[in-house]
């Protein structure tokens, strides 16, 4: 696999196009930490980390409109790929949707979203944006 992180893009992605409750998701620390921002997001209702010994599973647990059913999620997409990486400094730091959405920043600190990037003031690659 040449982008894990594109991957586990698309399966969230793929999840809520299905109509899944839960998605699983062969685990590193990148995916991890995204977990974690979309979560406190509140982009997904909860995960839970399973070990196993050659590689664990994160276990998605995907957040739907109670009445409509609609996604949390409406558009979810990779920036910075392998062939092209994407950086930004402070000044130039991305605004998804005015606002409302979500840029996820690969920064010195660890990965963050932009908005605490601009508070911590420090700039990185722009991993994926999510809205």
């Amino acid at each position: 696999m040449t982008d894990p992180i594109a991957d586990y893009l698309t399966r969230i992605r793929n999840a809520y196009l299905a109509g899944k409750k839960v998605v699983e998701i062969p685990t590193s620390k990148m995916k991890v930490a995204l977990t974690k921002i979309l979560c406190e997001k509140g982009y997904i209702l909860s995960y839970k980390l399973i070990d196993e010994k050659p590689q664990g599973t994160i276990k998605i647990a995907l957040k739907y409109h109670p009445q409509t059913k609609a996604p949390a999620i409406k558009k979810i997409e990779r920036v910075s790929t392998p062939g092209l990486r994407r950086y930004t400094d402070v000044e130039n730091m991305p605004r998804v949707l005015n606002g409302l959405g979500i840029a996820i920043i690969s920064t010195s600190k660890g990965i963050i979203t932009d908005k605490e990037a601009k508070e911590l003031n420090v700039g990185g690659e722009v991993v994926c944006y999510v809205y």
